[in-house]
């Protein structure tokens, strides 16, 4: 097993990568968050993974080792291969698809091309739970120690409305976008209360 690459970077694309080590070149298939994280330098040190099927054997480059547990972790769901890990990947940041999972964002995975909503459910299930364990997260971290969520709930307070209602809404609100602003918050829970 192939599992990292260190050498000259020959040629560069968003979807894949020729790495020259010793006068032998790579061709590495890349996530769009590798491509953007290449230094610009020749020299690069790629983690691999090599994915063999009966026709072809296919290595895959990524720009960190997280990324590359994200991927294995991803390709082990029955239904999602290593091109829709890939394009997973290139949608989001390895980060952001551990954070989906864990909180149960069936909405973002199954905005990524590829991934439908029965899809979608099976990676939340299957990972879940490795996905908390592997990468060390809480599910009250998931939850976010989210300040946008305390100032909105304090907003919300002194608009009249109760804290326990408030919070209900907001967190029902941040399962379905986790990166909306204070202003956000606060408008779509002012519909909800």
């Amino acid at each position: 097993m192939i599992t990292q690459i260190k050498g000259r970077l020959v040629e560069k694309n968003p979807t894949y990568v020729v790495v020259d080590c010793n006068g032998l070149g790579y061709l590495l298939n890349i996530s769009l968050n590798t491509y953007g994280a290449l230094p610009a330098e020749e020299n690069v040190k790629l983690y691999t993974h090599l994915s063999i099927r009966e026709d072809a054997h296919t290595l895959y480059g990524f720009i960190d080792k997280v990324e590359r547990e994200v991927f294995k972790l991803l390709i082990s769901v029955s239904g999602v291969g290593p091109s829709i890990a890939r394009t997973m990947l290139s949608s989001m940041t390895a980060e952001d698809v551990q954070q989906a999972i864990a909180s149960e964002n069936v909405k973002l995975i199954q905005s990524v091309k590829g991934i439908g909503a029965k899809t979608a459910q099976r990676v939340i299930i299957d990972l879940k739970e490795k996905i908390l364990k592997t990468f060390d997260l809480d599910e009250v971290s998931v939850t976010e120690s989210n300040t946008n969520k305390e100032e909105a709930l304090s907003a919300l307070e002194v608009l009249g409305f109760a804290r326990k209602q408030s919070d209900k809404v907001i967190t029902n609100i941040l399962k379905e976008s986790p990166s909306a602003s204070v202003e956000e918050l606060i408008k779509k829970a002012l519909k909800n209360l």
